[in-house]
């Protein structure tokens, strides 16, 4: 029993960790991740994955800010 009740919290415990992130635009847009958007140093792209699973980018000399939600 105290096995289960240990995975019951390790499981929700991680589910914590997951943050969602909002990535303004020079021109207004809000844009929504579900995960830390990253910034490949070769093409300078902003790479971060959308609510819908979809993998994006967006130059980097587009965006404004970076928040976490």
């Amino acid at each position: 029993m105290k096995q289960w009740i240990f995975a019951a919290f390790c499981v929700l415990g991680l589910a914590g960790c997951a943050h969602d992130y909002i990535i303004a635009t020079n021109d207004g847009q809000m844009l929504s991740s579900d995960s830390k958007p990253e910034l490949d140093e070769d093409t300078g792209l902003l790479e971060f994955e959308d609510s819908d699973g979809r993998k994006q980018q967006i130059p980097q000399s587009q965006v404004k800010q970076v928040m976490e939600r």
